[in-house]
């Protein structure tokens, strides 16, 4: 299988390389570098070069609060991108997996969404996110969607500064005695790794459409940083934030737990408990041979 990874650079897109190679594919990385997605012909041409069997988008503006403040930007990205790929990749016969996102809900329903649920996005990111789902649907009949939640991976993120909230709740509790984390957002963390292997499951299968891919339960904020830390042994007094103490500049999702029922339904699904996950992170981590995790 030839398979042709846009965004390759970025923490889900790295491990998405990783793992089609160790399935021993041909994989093609490309990044911001080779190819602008928001140009039809870069994209056009730099599929052309490649003629893979399958495309993986991985490219993504993905700063909340930029994407409020730079709408035309991330539409421009997020879903004219999503369209130029969808175009690119149905004119060759490649079929097209595409990374959206939990953020396409608004958060109200409070029991897990799964894929029939109405999206309703609360912020700029979720519209144009959403927005480059109907493209990629539209478009490449032959797509997967893969709406992702609360990702991280050992890979640096690019689009929030280099640090996932692991990494950025470890760095906090080795400057600080107390940390404050929200407790009034749920959410499923998700290693990228994970989410890396059910692209690859889904990859060698013909059942195209629209899927949940997130680890199994769900967490606030503060119950993650609480295991984060209890598993990592960080030394820190945890306090969990007050209502409005950490002013919020984009509306987000207060609940964006999904399913992964289309998943269990074909049998799919390869993902674990977030708490697992989290283990398998920690241990893999370079410093994990002076901390081991519980």
């Amino acid at each position: 299988m030839k398979v042709c990874v846009l965004g390759a650079e970025g923490q889900l897109g790295h491990d998405i390389c990783a793992a089609f190679l160790a399935a021993d594919a041909h994989v093609s990385p490309l990044t911001h570098r080779e190819v602008e997605i928001t140009s039809p012909d870069s994209v056009r041409r730099a599929l052309q070069g490649i003629h893979p069997d399958l495309v993986v988008n991985c490219a993504a503006f993905t700063h909340v609060e930029r994407c409020e403040s730079e709408p035309a930007a991330a539409f421009s990205v997020n879903a004219v991108g999503a369209h130029n790929i969808a175009k690119a990749s149905y004119a060759l016969g490649a079929a097209l997996m595409h990374i959206s996102t939990d953020y396409v809900f608004d958060g109200a329903k409070r029991t897990p969404y799964v894929e029939q649920d109405a999206p309703l996005p609360l912020n700029v990111y979720g519209n144009s996110k959403l927005a480059g789902e109907y493209f990629v649907r539209g478009l490449n009949r032959r797509h997967f969607v893969l709406r992702v939640s609360g990702i991280y991976g050992h890979h640096p993120c690019r689009g929030k500064g280099g640090l996932n909230f692991v990494e950025m709740m470890l760095k906090l509790a080795a400057e600080r005695d107390e940390v404050r984390v929200v407790d009034d957002e749920r959410t499923t963390p998700t290693p990228t790794v994970q989410v890396a292997r059910q692209a690859v499951v889904l990859a060698h299968t013909a059942d195209y459409g629209l899927y949940h891919a997130s680890c199994e339960g769900s967490c606030s904020w503060y119950e993650f940083a609480r295991a984060i830390f209890d598993l990592s042994g960080a030394k820190v007094t945890l306090e969990r934030a007050q209502p409005g103490e950490f002013a919020a500049k984009v509306l987000r999702p207060k609940y964006s737990v999904m399913e992964n029922a289309a998943l269990k339904q074909k049998e799919l699904s390869v993902f674990s408990p977030w708490q697992q996950g989290l283990k398998d992170y920690l241990l893999g981590r370079p410093q994990a041979s002076t901390a081991t995790p519980a």
